[in-house]
């Protein structure tokens, strides 16, 4: 019989032991070994089976083990220091309050963060990368206020059906038994925002808080009484549901997440964030409700965006347009012609998000593209994804050089304390007195390499016995009163070089790349003397059905009884998975469709641990490879079609397995250590661990983004927004004049019928300015080298000064040094410029001489 109602009844803790409260009520604890380390020595069987969750574990322990250990004086003396240390964390200055003029407040937006698995928010990438910017922001002492969504069944739990097929089931999460808590107002009442919708209904949400060490996640929940059944449905599930449903969502994560936050900064006197950064298009809404508010203190609709501008920083992580959310224009009109956000009108709305350019879709709203133009900076998460970034949207800014389009990159990085295992930084704290891996000294002689080796040996043994267990417990769920077929005991061995493939199972990222040649597969899993086993995780969308096909196809392959104890799937691939199977494989394994893979941290995660990458170069392995941290799949970018360039990928990686990764893990010394093999493990931990991290990320973020950011929201709202207005009426009459600024006339001299290098280009242009002035625009000469085509690539940049005017045609005029050998060419362009401006293409605005 089914409960009509579930709740959690939580722990009475003794007095001597309420230090565990706060100790398990901030995720801290879930990258902080020693806390966790506390909490096991309760009870360890049942901390196991709590899967590592604090407030499960004090749940579920008995009261006699509590009441024992509130007199045993050790435990409370180490559950004191750990509290104090806490307290010392969160207090003291890091390394972000000593940065002069750093804002106050940094607000976060995403539809899904990756902490804990005792906090299932997440369904992949995106989720656990929004975790650990939190987790690093925290140990930076950067202050985010941090917001998303609570999903009632998060995202789905996976299963293998007997034919390989994947099953979703959607387990609803009790919130009282959750590291959360309910943001209240002083008389005990929850705080909750509304939003008004069509048909004069409201759709109201509860603000949940996360504590994540310093930073604050407030979660919006839809589950309320003061919502109808299908209102309450609203964050049921993490990317359930489509168009109405998903935009609902979007609508509640932007609008009702800057309110929330308006909410909590009022009833905590936390400072109000300074600058908003919107990780993906899903919060996009976030500035529209940041306008209405300024539009409520005098502005207009074009002078508050050039405030919200200033302010916001956009991240996209996806690398197709198909990973980017869209909705009818006719929809968007109708959700926004209400009360929902008062003063603006439907038509600013819809402008913001129309794909109004060349191979646009008319009547179609683009959540990324409202991104790009509600912030003044946007970032890609790795430099080639950058470059992608830059040609997947660049007809917003047409005329304008890839290179110029205003879109950078931060690379993705991983949290280090969270993805490196604890027998590792044992190893590191036993050689040089501190777990950390940025401390270690890898290449020195104080680490034997089979030290090393042994280490990670017993990864290995981790990863073998946790797979075990998690095909045996597949095999119960299905077959009740069954018990396990016998060679489960020995599926995977602890001792074979062995290969881990994970992640989210659309086509791109090929999850069945590795069975083009089953033959050749199947040889290399069971050679005599140098075999390979493979262990894959990974969940395919709900709706994916062609992804599901590929997971079906692997499992059966599994199954056959030759190669059953060497190639495995496990199911309901998570956090609590994730962190024993990367590091316990020695190869990494990815092989996306080039350029497909923004970043893919599951590699980074593997190598922080030792293991080394097998990858197709992209995403951050095209970044990071050097030839000596792993091994590069060629890309057969210039194959006839999608088949031949799988045969060919696909061979690459055979014959690389083959032929240099299995023969140099298993050439052993006389001591049985591979010593050319753990020479690459030493230079991947000492090479690749500071840039990987996601404090390297964090402080990118800060330097690059967060802070110009502030700089320019202060410049731009000083004397009551009198900037503001200032520069929007500036852009109306730069738009309005732009049609008529022109290029008429270029010539040059200084260079002879033989031009070398070290010689000197005079540029002179005349420019007709449209009624603009030469203060508004920047003339320059741009140079390069010449490809077919006359196309300039490698381009530089230099400034013509002004040197007369005439009936509204002014002269300008400049130098260009020759400084290389080989083709040359040059032109000039006129851009807008303003001190406002954060780029030369932010208006889209150009005019080149023809």
């Amino acid at each position: 019989m089914k409960a009509i109602r579930r709740f959690t009844v939580r722990t009475v803790l003794p007095e001597a032991l309420s230090g565990l409260e706060e100790l398990a009520g901030n995720l801290r604890w879930s990258w902080h070994e020693p806390t966790m380390q506390h909490f096991a020595s309760i009870a360890p069987n049942e901390w196991d089976e709590s899967g590592r969750d604090p407030i499960a574990l004090l749940g579920a322990v008995e009261p006699s083990r509590l009441d024992e250990l509130a007199s045993d004086d050790d435990f409370v003396w180490r559950t004191n220091a750990l509290l104090a240390d806490l307290h010392t964390y969160l207090t003291e200055p890091r390394w972000y309050q000593g940065i002069e003029g750093a804002p106050a407040s940094i607000a976060y937006f995403s539809p899904e963060f990756g902490i804990a698995a005792a906090l299932p928010q997440y369904s992949g990438g995106l989720g656990i990368l929004a975790g650990d910017h939190l987790k690093s922001a925290s140990d930076l002492g950067v202050p985010i206020i941090a917001v998303g969504l609570f999903y009632r069944s998060g995202y789905f739990r996976q299963a293998i059906s007997r034919e390989g097929w994947q099953q979703e089931t959607y387990p609803v999460l009790d919130p009282d038994g959750l590291p959360l808590s309910v943001v209240r107002h002083p008389d005990g009442r929850a705080a909750m925002i509304t939003l008004a919708l069509p048909d004069e209904r409201a759709l109201a949400a509860r603000i949940w808080q996360v504590k994540v060490g310093r930073v604050t996640l407030l979660l919006l929940d839809t589950d309320v009484p003061e919502n109808d059944d299908e209102l309450r449905s609203v964050t049921d599930r993490l990317y359930g549901g489509g168009g109405e449903h998903r935009l609902l969502q979007e609508l509640l994560l932007g609008i009702g997440g800057v309110r929330a936050i308006g909410v909590f900064t009022q009833l905590t006197g936390t400072p109000e964030p300074l600058v908003f950064h919107t990780n993906e298009g899903h919060a996009g809404f976030l500035g529209l409700e940041r306008i209405s508010d300024l539009i409520g203190d005098g502005l207009s609709f074009s002078e508050a965006l050039q405030v919200v501008r200033a302010g916001t920083v956009f991240t996209t992580h996806t690398p197709v347009p198909a990973g980017i959310d869209r909705f009818d224009a006719s929809l968007i009109e109708r959700y926004f012609d209400t009360e929902l956000l008062p003063g603006v009108d439907p038509e600013d709305v819809l402008a913001l998000g129309a794909e109004d350019y060349e191979g646009g879709v008319a009547d179609t709203f683009n959540m990324a593209v409202m991104g790009l133009r509600l912030g003044q900076r946007a970032n890609g998460v790795s430099q080639l994804h950058g470059h992608v970034s830059r040609g997947m949207f660049g007809a917003l800014w047409p005329g304008f050089d890839e290179d110029d389009v205003p879109i950078t990159s931060v690379t993705n990085g991983v949290h280090a304390p969270t993805w490196t295992d604890p027998l590792l930084l044992g190893l590191a704290e036993s050689k040089f007195g501190a777990g950390d891996l940025f401390a270690t000294d890898w290449n020195s002689e104080q680490i034997s390499d089979g030290e090393l080796w042994q280490v990670r040996g017993a990864m290995r043994q981790q990863l073998v016995t946790d797979a075990r267990r998690r095909v045996g417990d597949a095999w119960r769920e299905q077959n009740p009163g069954v018990g396990d077929p016998a060679w489960y005991s020995s599926l995977l061995d602890p001792n074979i070089l062995t290969i881990g493939f994970a992640r989210r199972v659309p086509t791109y990222k090929r999850l069945t790349l590795m069975l083009h040649d089953e033959n050749r597969l199947r040889a290399l899993l069971l050679h005599p003397e140098r075999p390979i086993q493979i262990v894959i995780a990974g969940k395919s969308h709900p709706a994916d059905d062609e992804g599901k096909r590929l997971i079906q196809r692997l499992v059966e392959f599994a199954a056959e009884h030759d190669v059953r104890e060497r190639i495995v799937f496990l199911p309901n691939y998570d956090i609590a998975m994730a962190k024993l199977l990367y590091p316990g494989t020695d190869v990494w394994l990815n092989n996306p469709l080039r350029p497909l893979e923004a970043c893919g941290t599951s590699g980074m995660k593997a190598a922080l641990n030792g293991s080394l990458n097998l990858s197709i170069l992209d995403g951050w392995w095209a970044e990071f490879y050097d030839e000596e941290n792993g091994w590069a799949i060629p890309s057969a970018d210039s194959a006839g079609d999608s088949a031949e360039r799988d045969k060919l990928e696909a061979d690459s990686m055979y014959d690389l397995i083959e032929h240099q990764i299995a023969p140099r893990f298993y050439d052993r010394g006389d001591d049985g250590v591979p010593h050319r093999w753990v020479q690459s493990i030493r230079h991947t931990l000492s090479t690749l661990t500071p840039v990987l991290s996601a404090d390297r990320m964090v402080r990118e973020y800060v330097e690059r983004l967060y802070i110009p950011a502030a700089t320019a929201e202060t410049a731009i709202t000083a004397n009551s927004n009198q900037p503001a207005r200032e520069l929007a009426l500036w852009k109306t009459r730069v738009n309005a004049a732009w049609p008529s600024v022109q290029v008429t006339h270029v010539e040059s001299g200084g260079v002879d019928a033989l031009p070398q290098v070290g010689d000197t280009l005079h540029v002179r242009a005349q420019v007709a300015l449209g009624g603009l002035t030469s203060d508004d625009v920047a003339v320059e000469v741009v140079y390069g080298r010449a490809r077919d085509g006359d196309q300039l690539v490698e381009t530089q940049h230099a400034p013509l000064e002004q040197t007369g005017e005439t009936n509204g045609t002014a002269t300008f005029a400049g130098s260009v040094p020759l400084g290389r050998a080989g083709s040359f060419g040059y032109n000039v362009r006129v851009v807008p410029r303003h001190p406002l401006l954060a780029s030369a293409a932010e208006m889209g605005l150009i005019a080149a001489a023809i």
